[in-house]
């Protein structure tokens, strides 16, 4: 059974020591664990002597009428999943032990990057990731840190946030764990009626459809845009509030940034990202499809 903390002095004090000659890796998560999280945890095992797994859920990434107060809150089921595969240490601070004073005064702030895609619809939802992942790595100083790569923006702001911050952590992410059917696991999967479960994957088809679509079509802006429109207008007819559906480069700038290719002659491949966002029910469900096309050098 892995030793349980809920404070942070106790927790960096028993650290400190092993820090010197072992490896640590740390697994941030809200709670709440399914298959994805334990492979998330199964991946930081391989890159660190330690691991520990973070269970907060962070009010301050939570807007105004989101489920914080809702979210579902297991810890000892989480701890008896995390048994089961051998983690070290869980951390389960409360709000007054991350936040002394709440909301907190000092903000890590993403800047243009969080301003996108979740950012449109929750904005202030990326300042409070800032804040918490930021203060996890100062608690925990790991080597190394896993994200999901279902929360893509939200993993590429991480990846900023280490670089321009100068912390010395490897950021790795981990592939999107999905159902049989398809679907990303995600803790707001539960909020899903029976009927919405049966819909729910159709979201990565449409996504899996249009990658093809993108890939096989001339690349041209408007005939990606013609696409991406004509999808979100099927994805609306099955049944999804789309909150967004775009196609970035996977550094998550707009494709205006890129030459998509006109001929076969003079291209480089370009790495794009498919992301949508959509609503089903009470369950807003996050999504993303990797693709490679055509572009013509700058």
């Amino acid at each position: 059974m892995p030793t349980i903390h809920h404070h942070i002095a106790t927790l960096q004090e028993t650290l400190k020591p092993l820090r010197q000659q072992q490896s640590i890796a740390l697994v941030p998560t809200m709670g709440n664990l399914h298959q994805g999280h334990l492979e998330l945890v199964r991946l930081a095992r391989q890159h660190a002597d330690i691991v520990v797994v973070s269970i907060f859920v962070n009010p301050t990434q939570f807007g105004v009428g989101e489920d914080f107060d809702s979210y579902p809150r297991t810890l000892d089921e989480d701890i008896a999943k995390l048994t089961s595969i051998g983690v070290d240490y869980v951390f389960a601070p409360s709000i007054s032990e991350i936040y002394p004073v709440l909301p907190p005064p000092t903000l890590v702030m993403a800047g243009a990057i969080a301003t996108q895609l979740c950012g449109q619809s929750r904005p202030t939802h990326f300042d409070g990731v800032g804040i918490v992942v930021a203060k996890l790595f100062n608690i925990i100083q790991p080597d190394s840190a896993i994200f999901g790569q279902k929360d893509y923006q939200q993993l590429a702001i991480i990846k900023q946030l280490v670089r321009d911050l100068s912390y010395p952590i490897e950021i790795i992410g981990a592939p999107i764990v999905r159902a049989d059917d398809g679907l990303a696991l995600s803790s707001r999967n539960q909020y899903l009626t029976d009927n919405e479960r049966q819909i729910a994957p159709s979201l990565q088809a449409q996504l899996k459809l249009l990658a093809s679509q993108l890939m096989e079509a001339k690349p041209e802006q408007k005939v990606f845009e013609s696409l991406i429109a004509k999808t979100k207008k099927h994805m609306t007819e099955i049944g999804f509030d789309v909150d967004y559906l775009e196609v970035k480069t996977a550094e998550l700038t707009d494709l205006s940034d890129i030459h998509l290719a006109s001929d076969s002659s003079n291209t480089k491949s370009q790495q794009l990202v498919i992301l949508v966002a959509a609503r089903l029910g009470r369950a807003r469900l996050l999504d993303n499809q990797l693709l490679t096309i055509k572009s013509t050098p700058q």
